[in-house]
């Protein structure tokens, strides 16, 4: 019997599944790839391109792995849905919960995120995105990078 002939269908799956189509799922480009360890998402395999203490936001795959719930979800071995876990919820001040649930290094985001009073300087009282922005905090105040005390002088 002569082997059966592939449908359009299947050759458009299989196309699909190609490594040379696959593409990361946050920024949109292809390969190099790899998959996340949290939910196994097609993901930029670039960390190895990041500079140490550069604080730079370009890498896709610690981007999700450093940022989101998602990932500390699963680092952190909590069971079900990062979207429901009230173990995730008690870790992180409000602001912060809804940052790492929200941001653009998801690939699903957190719906109904709850509210939050915007952190202030406790100085000058600017706001401050504690997801985005720089600041230091002192106990329970956050100072923006204008008002943060200087470092004293060793003695």
């Amino acid at each position: 019997m002569p082997p059966k002939k592939s449908t359009k269908g299947a050759r458009q799956r299989l196309k699909a599944a190609s490594p040379r189509t696959r593409r990361c799922g946050l920024c949109g480009k292809t390969g190099p790839l790899t998959r996340t360890e949290c939910c196994n998402q097609w993901i930029c395999d670039d960390e190895a391109s990041y500079q140490l203490f550069s604080y730079s936001r370009n890498s896709c795959s610690r981007n999700h792995r450093r940022f989101t719930l998602c990932a500390f979800h699963s680092a952190e071995g909590h069971r079900g849905a990062w979207q429901d876990c009230a173990r995730c919820r008690r870790e992180f001040e409000v602001e912060m919960y809804v940052y790492y649930g929200t941001n653009q290094y998801n690939f699903e985001v957190l719906q109904n995120p709850p509210a939050f009073e915007p952190t202030l300087c406790n100085k000058c009282k600017t706001p401050i995105s504690l997801g985005e922005d720089g600041y230091m905090r002192d106990g329970t105040k956050y100072f923006c990078l204008d008002c943060r005390p200087l470092p004293r002088a060793p003695r």
